[in-house]
């Protein structure tokens, strides 16, 4: 039988034809590098883009709770959604850096005040005590338009500090010095909700007076203007009157539903008759948050340094190439709590070391399956593919359940638990991608280009390679 002949002219190179094992480094190599910059653009400057917790940069704690009135005979979940924008409202007055307002349990709310002194807190505590207070007004036209114009103007992201600073206080009180008197208070407001118009189905506001009668003589009169809805003296919104509104109306406009949301629920912020009182305060002082910053950061980069050096002692070569996956693991870390907005707390400090153990955990679990595959007489190559193939089913197990622990955590806990889980949460599930791809690139890059394979860099003596196999072969 003949073999068929090929011929290449004198000087041509043959090129192996394109195909996945081709590109599947470069493709590897693409995809971490553009997560590595992505982290490292998301991240820097780290000072601003890391939000600090108060117990790492002081400030006041306050648990709020909502009290049932007659009117209000239950607590529900869109009462606490209401009082949280009034005293979100309030609170971005005073001027407090990026605070956290959010629900705690069924019928309180959890308010956390950076950098704030003593006096401060002190107001902001008033603040809250307070009644919200919605009125309307009879707008001028133009500063009805002037008003508005204002409110898109800070709902852009691209505004400059003194175009934020003008547009706040046109609406927060220029607005309300130039409007007219009051002529109807939020306490006469029976109730607002999100509605569809019967026909073409445009997103509006529905809402109910009590005072049927006296709202009906405000309409009648001023058919044609303006009425403009303050809440704590702050522009919310300036609907034409278009006709005589009794006991129920509508407020149009080219909302959305969101938009139609959130007027509903100030509304009814400024007609809720809920009693709040200050149940719990806690301030921590800012030096003492600078103190627990600076030892949490070098217990954590102590720990670090302990697991790098560890695993270079224990794996050798693999072991160096787990220390610069898990450099990638940490950068991506930082770029999620930049990303995402999240706060930087103590307890999100300690889930974030813990995931660090779980990724070197992973790493262990394969790197000793390599060293028993080497045992077993098989070469690197192949003991590098079994080891990652067997040793997976254990990491994802492992991952896994912490992941779900995690999730169920972040759902059911509150304040600092939720920082916790959190860091844990995505700190594992990085941890889990991390060992499974990025150190896995790092060893096929050496392996399958045969840079450093002699095993005695993989953690096994020459001697030792294939010592299970001769120890079965003696044994029959």
């Amino acid at each position: 039988m003949k073999k068929k002949a090929s011929v290449t002219a004198l000087g041509e190179v043959k090129r192996a034809p394109m195909n996945w094992k081709t590109l599947k480094t470069p493709f590897k190599a693409a995809v971490i590098l553009a997560v590595v910059t992505f982290a490292i653009a998301s991240s820097l400057p780290i000072q601003q883009k890391i939000r600090l917790g108060l117990d790492l940069v002081g400030g006041s704690r306050l648990i709020l709770q909502l009290y049932p009135t007659a009117e209000v005979p239950q607590i529900t979940s869109q009462i606490q959604e209401q009082t949280i924008q009034v005293i979100d409202r309030r609170i971005n007055a005073l001027g407090v850096s990026e605070p956290t307002i959010s629900k705690f349990g069924g019928n309180s709310i959890l308010v956390e005040l950076p950098g704030l002194n003593q006096n401060q807190t002190a107001e902001a505590e008033n603040l809250l005590k307070t009644a919200a207070v919605l009125e309307f007004k009879i707008v001028p036209p133009a500063v009805a338009q002037q008003a508005q114009q204002a409110l898109d103007l800070l709902a852009q992201p691209n505004v400059t500090p003194q175009q934020r600073a003008q547009a706040e206080k046109y609406v927060g009180q220029t607005a309300y010095a130039l409007s007219g008197p009051v002529v109807y208070s939020g306490k006469d407001l029976k109730g607002a909700q999100s509605g569809y118009q019967q026909q073409g189905g445009t997103p509006i506001v529905l809402f109910q007076t009590r005072d049927a009668a006296r709202f009906g003589r405000l309409t009648s009169a001023n058919v044609g203007k303006p009425l403009g809805i303050f809440l704590d003296h702050h522009f919310v919104s300036a609907p034409n009157i278009n006709s005589a509104i009794f006991g129920s109306g509508e407020i149009e406009g080219n909302f959305t539903q969101q938009e139609t949301i959130t007027l509903a629920d100030e509304l009814n912020a400024g007609a809720l008759p809920a009693t709040i009182r200050i149940i719990s305060n806690e301030s921590i002082g800012a030096t003492l948050g600078k103190i627990d910053l600076v030892k949490s950061l070098w217990a954590s980069m102590f720990g670090l340094g302990l697991v790098l050096i560890f695993m270079i002692v224990a794996y050798r070569l693999p072991g160096l190439l787990a220390d610069f996956a898990l450099a990638i693991y940490v950068l991506v870390m930082v770029a999620i709590f930049a990303v995402s907005g999240s706060t930087l707390t103590l307890p999100s400090i300690a889930g974030f070391v813990l995931s660090i153990g779980m990724a070197v955990d992973a790493n262990v679990l394969i790197f000793e399956r390599i060293k028993e595959e080497l045992w077993n007489g098989k070469s690197l190559r192949a003991a590098v593919r079994v080891g990652f193939q067997r040793a997976f089913t254990a990491v994802f197990d492992s991952h896994f359940t912490t992941i779900v622990g995690a999730g169920v955590l972040y759902m059911l806990g509150t304040g600092t638990v939720k920082g916790f889980a959190f860091a844990l949460f995505w700190g594992t599930v990085v941890s889990l991608v991390t060992a499974v791809f990025v150190t896995r690139f790092f060893v096929d890059l050496l392996v399958d280009n045969d840079v450093a394979t002699a095993p005695a860099l993989w953690g096994v003596r020459s001697d030792e390679v294939g010592i299970f196999s001769k120890g079965a072969t003696e044994g029959a």
